[in-house]
């Protein structure tokens, strides 16, 4: 258990004298605090997107086929994945072009956005169409209300059942509640996306499952991993409460990569602040989160919370657990009792909880 320390998360700070670059692109941004995601895009589209290519051309073969491959792999999943999948969601929530330039931002979910996985408009239709919206609860058909939070059989449960019925039962849920739009937009990334990958693996099979498939299947693994963690303790007496159904994660490497994706009480209390803007936030509300006995750890990230609950291990979520309220000291042994108690299932039809 830990008290509150000084942030180390990512903030904004003013370029005393921009780049060249930074000059030429700011007119095109919304807001120039975004400038990292145009930096970002510029590095995948100068080194991914030619490696694609390069991986269907007939005459790359043998160990040169093998080398452009290790490379594609080397830069979507350790070095640009987790990136690129915050600065998806972040300019889900607020776009990153201009209105003048619009039409540019189509260029991340429709064109790099398919090399790691992320088929066209279905984040955005699932993020902001359903999850925000539904906030974990029944409604939400990612919801995680329903599995034992600290169970590997209950994770493997949830993450079958998005891979195989995901869409199907996003297409119910905007069905029902007459998203016709969303529906359409959906539907149309995820045809579009199928279409493309059956006619290229006829071209290249090999290319096809490195550039297509394995991204595609990954990268909603992880999402739903993240998923799991960041809604993985639920107060039973208010599950639809943002401040005890999401956890904060601060003080790690993680935020700095990946844009302050830790902090998810406050991105679902607030969806469209601005990711510099979250440690602020976070500090400035301080008494309400003490009050609230929302869990915020300091230290640690997503994958930690489920790996660490995957092995039950409350003694390490406790060490970097944060006591929030001065006054009120508990034990590490009463904050393991505090997480244990948040991660049982709901029962349906009751939504009260029910032992392991």
């Amino acid at each position: 258990m830990k008290l509150l320390a000084p942030s180390t998360d990512p903030v904004y700070n003013r370029l005393a004298v921009p780049s060249r670059l930074h000059l030429l692109l700011k007119p095109y941004l919304q807001d120039e605090r975004d400038m990292p995601f145009a930096y970002l895009i510029l590095k995948i589209s100068t080194t991914m997107l030619p490696l694609a290519v390069l991986l269907y051309v007939p005459q790359l073969r043998g160990l040169a086929w093998w080398g452009a491959t290790a490379a594609y792999l080397f830069l979507g999943n350790l070095r640009f994945k987790g990136p690129f999948g915050l600065m998806l969601h972040c300019t889900s929530h607020r776009v990153l072009f201009k209105k003048k330039y619009a039409w540019l931002n189509k260029y991340i979910p429709w064109v790099i956005g398919p090399l790691f996985g992320q088929t066209p408009e279905t984040y955005f239709t699932h993020h902001m169409g359903m999850h925000h919206p539904e906030n974990n609860m029944p409604d939400d058909e990612s919801s995680t209300m329903f599995y034992q939070r600290d169970s590997v059989g209950g994770f493997l449960h949830y993450l079958s059942d998005f891979l195989v019925l995901g869409i199907a039962r996003l297409v119910g849920y905007f069905n029902r509640n007459n998203k016709a739009t969303l529906r359409g937009r959906l539907l149309r990334g995820e045809l579009l996306y199928i279409g493309l990958t059956l006619a290229l693996a006829f071209v290249n099979l090999p290319a096809t499952i490195v550039v297509f498939i394995a991204p595609l299947v990954l990268s909603r693994i992880i999402m739903m991993l993240g998923n799991w963690a960041q809604h993985a303790f639920i107060d039973p007496a208010t599950p639809d409460n943002c401040y005890t159904n999401s956890i904060t994660c601060i003080n790690t490497k993680y935020n700095h990569k990946c844009w302050n994706d830790g902090y998810h009480i406050s991105h679902h209390l607030k969806p469209a602040l601005h990711w510099t803007e979250h440690p602020q936030h976070f500090r400035q509300n301080l008494s309400e989160y003490a009050s609230q006995n929302a869990i915020v750890f300091d230290g640690i990230h997503f994958l930690h919370v489920f790996f660490y609950l995957m092995g039950k291990r409350y003694d390490l979520l406790a060490r970097h657990f944060v006591e929030l309220n001065g006054a009120f000291q508990r034990s590490e042994a009463e904050v393991a009792a505090l997480l244990r108690s948040r991660t049982r299932r709901f029962v349906p039809a009751q939504l009260v909880p029910q032992a392991a």
